[in-house]
């Protein structure tokens, strides 16, 4: 790009800053990604809006003449694709940022967003802040964060628990909560998907539950689901996941017809197909018997039936989980009632580390 006010360029710049001075000071400032389409969708900065250089096709044309011819005829390629299109770049940036204030970034704090963040100043913004080592940098600091030592009070319990409910309730008293399975757009099993919206990449989910997790207090305690690894198709950080598995489990322990009722609750409006698929995806684990009597029982809109059957195969591969965990704290209740559970439950975990501490 080349500047159209000289006199700006001699005056005026850039200001870099460092992914955690963006953590810290800039995450609520309008944000702008120049990375393509299909880069910005696989995972972003949730806070960003995508204001591509390159389409996804013009992205793989210059990466050609890079790869076959050179890095000069690259970018004169570049320059050739962008030329046309430097108007596009300040009304997109304008409704990002309507009062001219913006930071841009791109895979690495490189040319592509040097280049749009200097087009930009050049052209009536008034501050332009560029991400140094851009979207990689912000990887970068989710793989740090998740590093360090959290203290997480994790929830556990059968399927049909109501656990998110719980969770959502305690949320409520002004404690640190994450729902996990809120942010995946998924409630973790086999049916999990029905009646969600779509699914985030893992790499997205991690984005987001890291932007949400980036506003919390570490030193404080954090409510927090039990997960396996994966939920839906959203997996997990690693060390975040083996932090969950490494702390005490709280584990709430509701009779199964009443965890059966809550399902039917919960999936009951849902349409048949959706239902059956979902029944036939786990059949290898119910057994033959068990499928057929599940399949049956939706035919015949015996719902209750359907979980409870269904309900055999998760409460026993949920045990041998937990059973495998060296540190359980196991609470009774009597239904599923989110209110009175996250009462009883909170009351429970403030007394036990108030003699534990």
């Amino acid at each position: 790009m080349h500047a159209q006010k000289t006199e700006l360029i001699q005056t005026r710049m850039i200001k870099r800053i460092s992914i955690k001075e963006y953590l810290k000071n800039f995450k609520e400032f309008p944000t702008i990604d120049v990375r393509s389409p299909g880069e910005f969708e696989k995972g972003h900065i949730p806070s960003a809006k995508n204001v591509p250089l390159f389409s996804n096709e013009e992205r793989a044309v210059v990466g050609t003449i890079y790869k076959q011819e050179s890095k000069e005829a690259a970018i004169e390629k570049g320059y050739e694709i962008v030329n046309p299109k430097l108007d596009y770049y300040i009304s997109a940036s304008l409704e990002v940022a309507p009062d001219k204030k913006i930071v841009v970034h791109c895979w690495r704090g490189g040319m592509r967003s040097a280049s749009v963040g200097q087009h930009l100043l050049d052209n009536g913004f008034e501050e332009v802040y560029l991400i140094e080592g851009g979207y990689k940098a912000f990887r970068g600091a989710i793989t740090a964060f998740f590093e360090q030592e959290l203290k997480l009070i994790v929830l556990g319990g059968y399927t049909g628990s109501g656990k998110t409910e719980i969770l959502l309730e305690i949320a409520k008293t002004e404690s640190q909560v994450v729902d996990l399975e809120g942010l995946a757009n998924h409630k973790g099993s086999a049916f999990g998907g029905i009646g969600q919206k779509e699914q985030p990449s893992t790499e997205h989910f991690q984005n987001i539950l890291f932007f949400e997790m980036d506003n919390l207090d570490i030193n404080k305690h954090i409510w927090i689901e039990d997960e396996s690894s994966n939920i839906g198709k959203a997996i997990l950080p690693k060390s975040l996941f083996n932090q969950i598995r490494e702390q005490r489990v709280f584990f709430i322990d509701i009779p199964r017809n009443e965890r059966a009722y809550f399902l039917t609750q919960t999936y009951g409006k849902q349409h048949k197909d959706n239902l059956r698929d979902s029944i036939l995806r786990i059949q290898k684990r119910l057994g033959p018997q068990n499928t057929t009597s599940a399949v049956e029982a939706l035919e015949n809109n015996d719902l209750t039936r359907v979980a409870e059957l269904s309900l055999i195969y998760y409460d026993k591969a949920y045990l041998r989980g937990v059973e495998a965990r060296n540190l359980i704290t196991e609470i009774k209740l009597e239904k599923v009632d989110e209110i009175e559970n996250a009462k009883t439950l909170k009351a429970f975990v403030d007394d036990y580390y108030s003699k534990n501490n």
